[in-house]
């Protein structure tokens, strides 16, 4: 057998850069790079090994390593998970800090390789710095946080475990059914050890990508839900676009006229005007969607993990007749809310629906004036003011008049997705990149870096809350460095509006969300401006409009800043949602929200 000699972290680099997919007929690299800080514990191992390699595996320096994780994760996510990238940092902090992304990675079932620095496998130098001692157990480490929210986890002691481990983590990287993030923690003195490697362990390996077609038991007891249903209803997930099947799905809804609602993950799996398509569905939905979700005698889910979102916290499908199927890729989601579980790829399902399916149609009427009294809503939410001082409705609705058809708009948290969700109107496949599994703060403009990096050609528009960019503002910096475009449309409320509309909804007094008059007011255009970008502050939609120009003919980062009214969200559409609301209180008004909570809860459909 012939070896090579190399330290194990030459021999990861090496292997991760021979690991290949086939997009679009064409081979290329499965890891598009590697986001790296370095500190004491890989800048020597994992560090010399990425300089080495630069030429096959680009290496990319961000200035947070949350961020830098959130936006290889959403690069992953605007590919449909068929690239991803690699993250490393120092043990400690650098480690620790990327938790959170990681969590994020394995709610959304995106793929992500995070390689943090670990104690000293010899244990001779014991603590080394940034160490946490677990005063019981003396295997642990702080990246055991990671177990929890990671697919895979591994700590590498020994050179010769990446034999398993490296082909163990691209199994679970790109299997469609158990993907998600691979945390491989790799101790600081190992990755400078030498080993003698099998030369086979390093040639290139081409990952397929697995489209598991149903149990046609499965497709056939499906098929006859349908043709028994008086009202079927599809609700379109990010499996639907994972899958790459949002043209199967189009093609499915206008043979069987089935109507399509989305969730947050699944939205624009259908072109907003396409004649099936009912828009958002369930808290943050549109009235048209949700109207025939609860009329609905059959749900379909098509890739969605049925987030109480998506539900109305279980009490959105009110049919008592109403039967659900969940079709997903992965039994544990299928099995959800004791649904008939069809366990297969998105598109591969589809297929063999229509196949069995033949000619039938839905004897159910599309609601046309049910589609056009939300459409008339949303116009109305999205219409200019001439207010300082406007709603978020407003500003996404001078955005989606601002931006190219091409254009993809990325957010994360506050009451922005909510809005979105209801009204922005996808135009493009992958035109609508909000991240609302873990609803992270934060993610928005890391995120927008990863998503420009992954469609380089297209216009990619981040919006962001004034809570969310001082959470998390750095990657302007690295996007200007790396000549990576984006525009950042900074909506400030001065708080966190979104909580303060649920804190008053629960009945509790206005605290702790909005800042008052004595929290400074700053200067969002000034700070980005520090960053590298170019920016100004606007006030009202009609200055906002002519910034938008402004920003799109910039060659760098362009963030526009406008004030925004806390208190004003869209009323039309949505449902219910399951806040608990305190048992006992001394102010009537969260009496009351009690009363009406337990009302509500009478309507959710439990154990069914």
């Amino acid at each position: 057998m012939s070896t090579v000699r190399l330290t194990a972290a030459q021999a990861a680099v090496r292997f991760l850069a021979a690991q290949d997919v086939e997009i679009d007929r064409a081979t290329v690299p499965f890891f598009a790079g590697v986001w790296a800080i370095f500190g004491h514990g890989n800048v020597a191992g994992l560090g010399e090994a990425l300089q080495g390699a630069r030429d096959v595996l680009p290496t990319f320096r961000a200035h947070n390593e949350q961020a830098m994780a959130h936006a290889a994760i959403a690069y992953a996510k605007q590919m449909r998970r068929r690239r991803a990238m690699a993250c490393t940092t120092s043990i400690g902090p650098g480690a620790t800090n990327m938790v959170t992304a990681a969590a994020l990675a394995h709610v959304n079932r995106l793929p992500v390789l995070l390689l943090p620095g670990d104690v000293y496998a010899s244990r001779r130098p014991d603590p080394v710095l940034q160490q946490i001692e677990d005063f019981a157990d003396g295997t642990v480490s702080a990246n055991d946080c990671f177990r929890p929210v990671s697919r895979y986890f591994d700590r590498i002691t020994r050179p010769d475990q990446l034999l398993s481990a490296l082909p163990r983590a691209m199994a679970v990287l790109t299997d469609p059914a158990d993907c998600g993030p691979v945390t491989l923690a790799f101790c600081q003195d190992v990755q400078a050890e030498a080993f003698d490697w099998p030369e086979a362990f390093f040639q290139r390996r081409l990952w397929a990508t697995r489209r598991q077609p149903a149990d046609p038991r499965e497709i056939a007891a499906l098929a006859a839900r349908l043709k028994a249903a008086k009202a079927p209803l599809i609700v379109a997930g990010g499996g639907v676009l994972y899958a790459g099947a949002e043209a199967a799905l189009a093609a499915f809804a206008a043979l069987t006229g089935v109507p399509v609602a989305e969730t947050q993950g699944g939205k624009g799996s259908l072109a907003w005007d396409h004649p099936q398509a009912l828009g958002s569905v369930g808290v943050t939905g549109t009235s048209a969607a949700n109207v025939a979700a609860a009329a609905a005698d059959l749900v379909v889910g098509v890739g969605t993990r049925l987030q109480d979102f998506t539900t109305g916290s279980r009490a959105l499908f009110a049919n008592p007749e109403r039967h659900l199927v969940q079709v997903n890729v992965g039994a544990f989601d299928a099995h959800k809310h004791g649904a008939e579980p069809v366990v297969g790829d998105a598109g591969a399902v589809l297929e063999q629906l229509a196949a069995v399916l033949g000619d039938w149609c839905t004897p159910a009427a599309r609601s046309a004036s049910e589609i056009a009294v939300w459409h008339a809503a949303a116009d109305a939410a999205m219409e200019p003011s001439d207010a300082a001082a406007p709603s978020d409705a407003q500003v996404i609705g001078a955005v989606w008049r601002c931006v190219n058809e091409d254009a993809i708009v990325v957010c994360a948290a506050g009451g922005l997705p909510g809005e979105l969700h209801k009204l922005w109107r996808t135009r493009r496949p992958g035109g609508y990149h909000v991240e609302y599994g873990f609803s992270c703060m934060g993610y928005e403009i890391a995120g927008g870096l990863g998503v420009k990096l992954a469609a380089p050609d297209r216009e990619v528009v981040v919006m962001v809350g004034d809570g969310s960019y001082l959470m998390l503002n750095s990657e302007i910096a690295t996007s200007v460095a790396m000549g990576a475009k984006l525009i950042v449309t900074v909506l400030d409320n001065r708080g966190f509006g979104c909580i303060n509309r649920l804190q008053a909804g629960t009945g509790g007094a206005a605290f702790n969300n909005l800042l008052n008059e004595a929290a400074p007011a700053i200067d969002f255009a000034a700070h980005a401006a520090s960053l590298g970008a170019r920016s100004e502050k606007v006030s009202g939609i009609a200055e906002f409009e002519v910034a938008m120009g402004r920003a799109r003919a910039s060659d760098r980062t362009y963030v526009v800043v406008i004030d925004t009214d806390p208190a004003v969200s869209t009323e039309a559409g949505g449902a219910w949602w399951d806040v608990v609301t305190p048992e006992v209180s001394e102010r009537p008004e969260v009496r009351a929200a009690r009363a009406d909570y337990e009302a509500a809860r009478k309507n959710q459909r439990l154990g069914d």
